[in-house]
């Protein structure tokens, strides 16, 4: 059987891969926000002694527990499916890609583990300021963990410090490899991003309990905390990806021109910037567009007269360069999942300074109008991350390693059942720990605050309730 309903192998492993990743991608980004608020949050119960903050404190460090433990599942499986579904792209880069996944476990992942249980379970057995040390250790070990899973991703998109040596990548700079341009510009893009992720969520849930007056004086202290990082984290987001966005035009100029639905090269002085367009691949033009004179050329070189070469162009480059073969991504998934990225992260910024503002007016307590957005708004983050991780991923089909290996010439030789059996297995998985996922933050952010004489947490652990009564 070579397919299933018109599926085949690579379709199915190529999906497969795609929503397992966008599944654990659910937690990671959350983790690495979460745990620096959680850490200023300690830092200011540390210096003022206060009841109310530790207490704060502790109630967050639940829900961090809840999404941590289930984000380390789901991260398991992406490593297997290197094995299982891509044992030729496995073998290619093994030399390489295998580093960077070993040092993020080796340095992180364990550091993270070791630190997080000492803090949660050495509450009252270590002194305070050991407490605060670990606390920040799990910030950093979440941000050295995202570095190197992006460090070996962007090995992919713009392969350096290596040779081929019996038809393997085999690294020969390891400084490169780490040093990579293009893994320090989504190191600033996808961190930033996480920021976004934690804070838009500590948000919702302390305007959920400042709108009832549950808590004030230590939800107002979280929300203010949570507000000034979604603030940084918007502005870092939209600065690291507008550079990200450049070096692309230099590095992946296939995936810019997808990412404006540039067909033709422009022949004129300037290069125009679409705003809204059909894409379609078939005919290799646009249906229809509006676009903008002048701001494409802004956008990509930050002058009004160069110009990016377009995808036709580009595709008579490559299969001149790399032999006969559709190179073109497809457009429209690309053209539209960057816009929903970039028209969220508009969203974000422009509710973080709305919010702001209020809390200058004095008007910090009550969110107003404010209040029924800041609820939804974690979805905001979340959507901008999946969607940016679209336009990424297609936008350098059909390599898996950019002008090296094929996606094609990658996987495994499966059977399409065999992948569709496991990907149906993996998506009840996924879904349902999704879904006890989000039930038990929804559940935990809720409930709120400890009061005297309420039950513990129903993770093994200390009380949020500190010793002394009632925050």
């Amino acid at each position: 059987m070579t397919d299933i309903l018109g599926f085949t192998a690579l379709d199915l492993s190529r999906f497969q891969f795609a929503t397992t990743s966008i599944f654990h991608y659910f937690f990671v980004p959350f983790t690495v926000g979460f745990a620096l608020i959680i850490a200023v949050l300690q830092t200011l119960a540390h210096r003022t002694g206060d009841p109310k903050l530790e207490n704060l404190t502790r109630f967050f460090g639940h829900l961090f527990f809840i999404n941590f433990a289930v984000g380390v599942v789901t991260g398991i499986v992406q490593e297997f499916q290197f094995g299982m579904n891509w044992q030729v792209f496995s073998n290619f880069v093994g030399n390489i890609f295998g580093v960077p996944l070993a040092l993020e476990v080796l340095m992180a992942f364990f550091l993270e583990s070791t630190f997080l249980g000492l803090w949660w379970f050495g509450k009252g057995k270590l002194p305070a300021w050991a407490s605060l040390a670990c606390i920040w250790i799990v910030a950093l070990g979440t941000s050295v963990s995202a570095f190197w899973i992006i460090i070996a991703n962007a090995w992919m998109q713009r392969p350096v410090g290596f040779e081929i040596v019996g038809g393997r990548a085999v690294m020969t700079d390891a400084l490169a490899i780490v040093l990579n341009p293009k893994g320090l510009q989504w190191f600033a893009h996808i961190w930033t991003g996480g920021l976004t992720v934690a804070a838009f969520f500590v948000l919702a849930v302390s305007a959920y309990h400042l709108r009832r007056k549950h808590h004030v004086d230590a939800f107002r202290v979280s929300f203010k905390v949570a507000l000034l990082t979604a603030l940084i984290g918007s502005l870092g987001v939209t600065a690291a990806g507008h550079i990200q966005g450049q070096s692309a035009v230099r590095d992946q100029p296939m995936k810019y021109a997808a990412f404006s639905a540039l067909w033709d090269t422009p022949g004129g002085t300037q290069m125009p910037e679409s705003l809204l367009a059909l894409p379609s691949n078939t005919l290799r033009e646009n249906r229809f567009e509006i676009s903008v004179p002048y701001v494409g050329s802004f956008l990509a070189f930050n002058n009004f007269s160069q110009k990016a070469q377009g995808l036709n162009d580009l595709q008579r480059e490559y299969a001149a360069k790399y032999g006969p073969g559709n190179y073109i991504p497809p457009v429209w998934q690309v053209y539209w999942a960057f816009r929903v990225m970039v028209g969220l992260g508009g969203v974000m910024l422009l509710v973080s300074l709305i919010s702001v503002w209020r809390w200058r007016r004095g008007r910090l307590d009550d969110p107003g109008r404010l209040y029924g957005l800041l609820l939804i708004m974690p979805l905001a983050p979340h959507l901008a991350n999946f969607s940016g991780f679209i336009a990424t991923e297609m936008g350098r089909q059909p390599w898996v390693v950019q002008g090296l290996l094929r996606t094609a010439d990658a996987v495994s030789p499966l059977s399409p059942l065999t992948v569709l059996l496991s990907l149906g297995a993996f998506w009840i998985v996924y879904l349902t720990l999704i879904g006890l996922d989000v039930f038990l933050l929804t559940k935990t952010a809720r409930a709120g605050l400890h009061e005297p004489g309420a039950q513990t947490a129903s993770i093994p652990g200390p009380s949020y309730l500190p010793e002394g009564g009632a925050p």
